[in-house]
């Protein structure tokens, strides 16, 4: 199995619209479950604690590591990203690993 764990800090924007960026967020991402071959758990946690220097967190597993890169092409990940998370998004983290 392959973790997939993303850390987001978006960009400066109001409480109300990142409020609305983190919901969108969340929503895109979990909805991918079911429909991405190797795809095993999606999860994004959006509630940080107030001491927290990222705003937003994917943590993901796949199948192997060729799931997890045809995840990144996914016509349907690569939508969300578009439109639900590169927009909002200032710095961006990643760690992929096996479990």
């Amino acid at each position: 199995m392959v973790k997939h764990v993303i850390l987001w800090t978006l960009k400066e924007l109001s409480e109300e619209e990142k409020k609305t960026a983190k919901a969108g967020i969340k929503e895109g991402l979990e909805n991918l479950k079911g429909k991405i071959p190797g795809l095993l758990e999606i999860k994004v946690v959006t509630n940080g604690l107030p001491g927290s220097t990222a705003d937003v967190m994917l943590d993901s597993s796949f199948e192997s590591y060729e799931a997890l890169k045809a995840y990144s092409t996914h016509p349907e990940h690569v939508a969300v990203a578009d439109e639900k998370v590169r927009p909002f998004t200032a710095v961006r983290s990643c760690l992929d690993f096996e479990a």
